[in-house]
């Protein structure tokens, strides 16, 4: 009988999922994914996984769909009988709702993770997670993976004039795991955040001038609160301003923002596909397939 895992792609980031299978000389498993005319999601898959570890590869960005679509592959293989299920979610959606701020609102992060157990998932790998306490949300076993390793990299040879800039407070864990491999310092910014989608940089703690920074955070949406740090930042005399962003969201105008801005580079990864008509000379796109591929075999062989 074969042991090797079985990895499924959903149709979030079918691309991510090739390479994750390619780099470990793997089939990519074979499923029917169909919508009934109303859009109702139909899912079936095309070979025995009885007894079998099932990897499913699916990003949770808008629209919601992706988000059912995996709750339902997840709900198909536990019925069939697979031995362990693995919901392999490079972004995790519906993270930045993980507690109550405000009186009469859900906290969502909480909710996927209920709905994630429900349906059958036995394991959790996921990458930069918008609030790592989001991890003790699930009582499965849960392996939270960082995008650092592929973006420190590319500034090796800079790393004496370079410093890591947190976007805010509840960045400084992510700011530090870049600082700790480029062995660079780190500077803050203190910001307020009026309403969704935008916020205001009170004061840069630390000095930035006449340094080149890298500004680091898990996710880009709108991209005004990244605009508005690189402006902060350029006004405290930062020379180049690079960022790295593990969860390329890039909704509304975001990459018009960041074409407009004084930013040299965005690094992103491809935890989520960017849209076709996103053409940007500042937006660098690498891969995190290799990470998620060693995460995959490991977790299978219990290394």
């Amino acid at each position: 009988m074969d042991l090797t895992p079985l990895i499924f792609s959903g149709s979030s980031n079918p691309e991510l999922s090739q390479k994750i299978v390619d780099y470990l000389g793997l089939p990519l498993g074979t499923l029917e994914l169909k919508r009934f005319s109303d859009g109702e999601i139909w899912a079936k898959y095309k070979e025995n996984i009885r007894g079998r570890d099932i990897f499913v590869v699916q990003s949770t960005q808008p629209p919601a769909e992706n988000l059912m679509e995996l709750l339902i592959l997840i709900d198909a293989a536990s019925r069939a009988s697979a031995k362990r299920v693995t919901a392999v979610i490079p972004y995790f959606g519906y993270a930045r709702q993980d507690r109550k701020d405000q009186p009469r609102v859900a906290i969502t992060a909480k909710l996927v993770a209920n709905l994630l157990t429900v349906a059958g998932a036995n394991r959790i790998i996921t990458m930069d997670l918008h609030a790592a306490q989001i991890q003790g949300f699930f009582d499965i076993p849960f392996d939270h993976l960082y995008a650092s390793p592929i973006f420190t990299s590319v500034f090796k040879d800079i790393s004496e004039d370079l410093l890591m800039v947190s976007p805010d407070m509840g960045g400084i864990k992510l700011a530090r795991s870049y600082a700790r491999r480029l062995n660079t310092n780190i500077v803050v910014l203190d910001k307020r955040r009026p309403e969704h989608n935008l916020s205001e940089v009170m004061h840069v703690i630390g000095d930035v001038e006449g340094k080149n920074v890298l500004l680091v955070d898990d996710l880009i949406d709108t991209g005004g609160t990244f605009v508005s740090a690189i402006e902060a930042l350029k006004k405290h005399g930062a020379k180049k301003i690079y960022g790295t962003i593990t969860h390329p969201l890039l909704s509304g105008d975001a990459v018009k923002r960041i074409e407009d801005s004084e930013l040299d580079t965005l690094y992103v990864s491809d935890t989520i596909p960017l849209n076709e008509n996103v053409v940007s000379t500042k937006i660098v796109v690498r891969t995190v397939s290799e990470l998620f591929a060693e995460a995959i075999i490991r977790s299978y062989r219990n290394e």
